[in-house]
């Protein structure tokens, strides 16, 4: 293979001009990245050898070496895990595979210009690429790797500057070796000096004490010394971990560069046991809720790493959650088809979700502030459990939080709705869209904000599809505040109402019936309505009905045709428009002005909703002619 010279990506490019010419906190955390991707290398070692057995070589004994060379200003990692061919180094070193760093990168450098800390130490975990911090130690970075199973190695070089330089390379085991070139040493600039002994052994120490393989650490002419324990920080007493070294662990499993936002143990003892360590993150990855994004806490037998991500032992719901499950109970040669339909996997599944809704609750009850840090973004994905989790519904039914009518900006829980709700009040009223803003000026609300009556503001794209599962909560029914009737107030009141509208309605009757007839196509029904005091009209659908905006969703997906679904127009009869008009209409029946004003009306209440009128030309030519009417008289 002759030496070859190629370009980085582009996303890699600016990643690396952050990494050299940017200010950073944190230098040392390369050691804990290179590390800790040496450590997943010899994970995968292992487990690919599970059922490759010729992949472990006789007599190599998995772990992590550190060599340092002060007089040559050189750092050098061994590990003899998986390794990569060349394909899998073009492929992991010079492309960025998920989307997001130019974005980063313009966040930083804005908040650069606003003179505010810049520090992409967080981009570090967020994009998986802890290898390119590297590149704020050192000057150059030099790079051999053998895949195992194979006999070839390549060697990749580069001094982070656009490019990289690949070529063949000797190496007698599989595994990987990384030498940097370090920069020198600048107390000011955080640039300690990572060719001492004692700044790797603090190092190390800090951020990988737990890792399950020996670090090694050998100074010129010395033997090598152990610097971490080993010891799974699941296996110690939580007595005897800080909570900097579930902090530390938690970096390590999830390459995330914040704090968790809480820490959860469970140990299970009886029909099945198992040791659990997870983590709620206080941050969500930026492709958490699209299709691709993978999730899975680490499966550990007898501490051996089985599985970097196991789907199987959460719902998908819960994929937020990081951390790490180890069962002496299952098979060290367990496979995912195995997983799927294992018993032991089915019950530790069900303890940890268990464990988690309760974890959950007990933040909501205890620290308000923590629970919305984790509802902010999190809080959608608990929603979509409401639809797939039948059997922890009433603990998710607790978890959840809406903006209201009450205080549209402060969060509420349906138990806070229920203590809230009026004398003679029997169903939880709702109400969704696009925003908050949107909802509050629907005109739907009109006669809600009149008695008092308080609506919770639904504006996920999941909740359209949440409320159809979550029909009911402590026997109050879930009710959209655009849909059917509303009849609020004592039951007095509500008699009085709904006999004051059945009047009107027979003295409209004709009216309606013109402007269901000029509608028809469009509209299922044209009625008064109890609902408005101040708008002329607005458009709801049947309870059975699906929301509009539910069924504009579906038809923008393009999924085979779909019949759209007629509303019902309801008129406000104390509105001077509608009442105008029918006084005009009791006396010239035959005037072509109803079928003009019900297309208007119409029109008026899409616009209302936030929907687009389906002619546009049509409406402002009905609406210039009216004005100028208006004027003329």
């Amino acid at each position: 293979m002759a030496t070859e010279t190629l370009e980085f990506q582009t996303e890699v490019q600016k990643l690396l001009e952050l990494m050299i010419h940017s200010l950073y906190s944190h230098k040392e955390i390369f050691l804990r990245e290179l590390i800790s991707n040496a450590s997943d290398a010899t994970d995968r070692l292992r487990f690919e050898a599970l059922t490759k057995p010729e992949l472990l070589e006789e007599g190599a004994k998995l772990e992590i070496r550190l060599e340092a060379d002060k007089e040559a200003r050189t750092l050098t990692i061994h590990d003899n895990g998986i390794g990569m061919s060349k394909k899998e180094l073009v492929e992991n070193i010079g492309t960025i595979a998920k989307s997001g760093t130019s974005e980063l990168a313009e966040k930083i450098k804005k908040a650069k210009a606003a003179g505010k800390a810049a520090d992409v130490s967080e981009l570090i975990g967020q994009f998986g690429v802890g290898f390119y911090s590297s590149f704020m130690a050192a000057d150059k970075v030099e790079l051999v790797t053998r895949r195992a199973g194979q006999k070839g190695a390549t060697r990749w070089e580069s001094e982070g500057k656009g490019s990289y330089v690949i070529d063949k390379a000797s190496r007698e085991t599989s595994g990987t070796t990384i030498t940097l070139h370090l920069k020198a040493v600048d107390e000011e600039q955080g640039l300690d000096d990572f060719a001492d002994e004692h700044v790797i052994a603090r190092i190390v120490r800090r951020y990988s004490d737990f890792i399950s393989y020996p670090i090694l650490y050998a100074g010129e002419g010395e033997e090598e010394k152990t610097l971490n324990s080993m010891k799974p920080i699941w296996e110690r007493p939580a007595s005897d971990v800080t909570a900097e070294e579930y902090a530390e662990f938690y970096k390590h499993i999830s390459h995330d560069w914040r704090e968790p936002l809480d820490t959860v143990l469970q140990r299970a003892e009886g029909i099945i046991e198992y040791k659990a360590l997870l983590f709620i993150p206080s941050e969500a990855p930026f492709d958490l809720y699209y299709v691709g994004h993978e999730s899975g806490l680490r499966l550990y037998v007898k501490r051996v790493s089985i599985m970097e991500r196991c789907e199987d032992l959460l719902p998908r719901y819960l994929r937020f959650v990081r951390g790490v499950v180890d069962s002496p109970d299952l098979p060290l040669n367990v496979s995912r088809e195995m997983l799927q339909h294992d018993r032991q996997i089915r019950q530790i599944r069900k303890g940890l979700v268990k464990k988690i809704l309760d974890s959950l609750a007990k933040m909501k009850a205890e620290n308000e502030e923590s629970y919305l840090k984790f509802w902010k973004p999190f809080g959608r994905a608990l929603k979509e459990g409401v639809n797939e989790d039948a059997e922890h519904l009433g603990k998710l039914s607790e978890l959840l939080l809406f903006a209201s009518s009450n205080d549209p900006d402060k969060l509420t829980s349906l138990a806070d709705y229920v203590s809230r709700m009026k004398d003679g009040q029997e169903d939880i009223f709702y109400m969704t869209g696009e925003s908050v803003a949107t909802i509050e000026a629907s005109p739907h609300l009109e006669a809600f904000r009149e008695k008092g009556v308080e609506v919770l503001f639904m504006t996920d794209t999941v909740d359209e599809i949440m409320v159809g599962t979550l029909t009911e909560y402590q026997e109050k029914k879930l009710r959209s505040a655009g849909k059917g009737t509303v009849d609020l107030g004592t039951d007095e009141e509500k008699e009085e109402q709904k006999k004051e509208l059945d009047e009107k309605a027979k003295t409209y009757e004709s009216l309606l019936e013109k402007m269901q007839h000029a509608l028809d196509e469009r509209i299922k029904e044209v009625r008064l309505s109890s609902r408005l005091t101040s708008s002329p009209a607005c458009l709801v659908g049947a309870e059975e009905d699906m929301s509009h905006r539910v069924e504009k969703w579906i038809r923008e997906q393009g999924e085979g045709e779909m019949p759209v679904q007629k509303r019902i127009l309801e008129l406000n009869p104390d509105h001077a428009i509608v009442s105008r008009l029918k006084a005009k209409f009791d006396v010239q029946e035959d005037s072509g002005t109803v079928p003009e004003y019900a297309e208007l009306l119409y029109g008026y209440a899409l616009l209302a909703e936030g929907s687009e009128i389906p002619d546009p030309a049509g409406f402002a030519k009905r609406f210039s002619e009216l004005m100028e009417k208006g004027l003329s008289g």
